[in-house]
């Protein structure tokens, strides 16, 4: 039974409060530091990981989005430096996730080592290949941190082996949790080892729970980040089938840690976490990466937002409405623009290659996203922002606002993809 209704404004403003926005991270002028981004990491719960470096690697920008300019070595440093407080598992796609998370996430682990919940193909060559995989796994035991590359052309027991099949070896060690990642390497390649070499031991010594309260877990976390949300947002957030999901958000909501409720124009009953916040205003600005937790379920953005939003880079050329890689704008508690990223860095320059603003846009969107593209430029190190395309009245409103605005002062350099200080 649903408690109240309750306005899709005021939904708007629990999700993105619950996401981090319109809150002050850290004193006025305070520079980030590692423990900045681990909040920001286990507020969220995750932060997705894709290889694409049009503008920087996807695990990189929540935490700008939400704090600001800062260093991007550390997030790195979350995942490498001593205590380690992430690791990279797969939960929303691949993710790094808080360390305490690892728990959690055993069953998964134990279902790869069985060939449930993994790739099928995976799981056919975990079958087929096991004498391989030993070999591969007795392999980084002896010798790592190992990229695939580095074990491409080392003679097995079965002959020489090839990258693909030490490749796919490596991946269903990392599903089944034999291996993790120990860094990543200047190419972005994983460097794997043994958990017990990369893990902290409190982590590793946590105990193991079952299976239905480590989803139940999982749930609750999700329940957090996202402070409103429905049945499939909630299974979405972690990737679990809905017959592990649904039975363990009803048990939440027996013990009152969710309440369903109405959230005006949607079909699904809501569940409001017990500690979400509701906002009078959320005031922030902010590009959003594709990947952002706030946007990565595309039915939700349009349900919270009215904002129908795709990525270009799934999406043949011919038939793109917004571009390659679309950044959409937050203003305040809505989705107002949307702007087509690369970072040119031969020349220094941010270019902005076309921008489209929503009906609702207000007349301030211009200035306060040139603004916003100017700090992204500083914090990846390029000079400046620049409007490539002015196909419309709002893009040549943002080209003027980019022309007139200061000149930025790069406050970190980019080098090998990373931003560093």
């Amino acid at each position: 039974m649903t408690r109240d209704t309750i306005g899709l404004a005021q939904a708007r403003r629990i999700a993105l409060a619950a996401q981090g926005f319109g809150t002050r991270p850290r004193p006025e002028g305070a520079e980030p530091t590692r423990q900045h981004i681990v909040r920001v990491l286990q507020r969220l719960g995750a932060f997705q990981i894709d290889s694409v470096n049009v503008v920087t690697r996807a695990h990189y920008m929540p935490a700008f989005s939400r704090l600001g300019p800062y260093p991007a070595q550390l997030v790195d440093a979350s995942l490498s430096r001593k205590p380690r407080r992430a690791f990279e598992y797969w939960a929303h796609e691949a993710s790094l996730l808080p360390a305490e998370v690892h728990p959690l996430l055993r069953w998964r682990m134990e279902e790869g080592r069985a060939g449930r919940g993994i790739y099928k193909g995976l799981a056919t060559f975990g079958r087929e290949m096991r004498d391989f995989i030993d070999q591969v796994l007795a392999e980084v035991e002896r010798n790592g941190p190992l990229t695939a590359a580095a074990i491409e052309g080392h003679r097995g027991a079965s002959g020489w082996w090839q990258w693909s099949e030490a490749k796919r070896a490596l991946e269903w060690l990392f599903w089944a949790g034999l291996v993790t990642t120990h860094s990543r390497g200047p190419n972005f390649e994983r460097l794997y080892d043994i958990p017990d070499r990369v893990m902290p031991r409190e982590i590793l010594a946590l105990p193991t729970p079952e299976p239905r309260e480590a989803k139940r877990g999982l749930i609750e976390r999700a329940a957090r980040a996202l402070g409103i949300a429905t049945r499939s947002d909630l299974r979405d957030y972690f990737r679990l089938r809905p017959d592990d999901a649904y039975p363990r958000i009803e048990e939440l909501v027996e013990d009152g840690t969710l309440f369903p409720v109405r959230v005006e124009g949607w079909s699904q009953t809501a569940y409001l976490h017990r500690e979400a916040r509701t906002p009078r205003k959320v005031r922030a600005a902010a590009l959003l990466a594709p990947f952002d937790p706030l946007i990565w379920e595309r039915s939700r953005v349009e349900r919270l937002f009215d904002f129908r939003y795709r990525l270009g880079i799934y999406t043949p050329v011919h038939n793109r409405v917004h571009g390659y890689y679309v950044f959409p704008f937050l203003l305040d508690d809505q989705l107002v623009a949307r702007v087509d990223l690369k970072a040119d860095r031969k020349v220094g320059v941010l270019r902005v290659l076309s921008a489209h603003p929503e009906d609702d846009a207000p007349d301030e969107t211009p200035a306060r996203l040139a603004a916003e593209l100017g700090r992204m430029a500083a914090w990846l190190g390029l000079e400046r922002a620049e409007m490539s395309g002015r196909d419309c009245p709002f893009a040549q409103r943002l080209a003027r606002a980019l022309e007139d605005a200061p000149e930025v002062n790069p406050r970190y350099v980019t080098k090998d993809d990373k931003v560093t200080s």
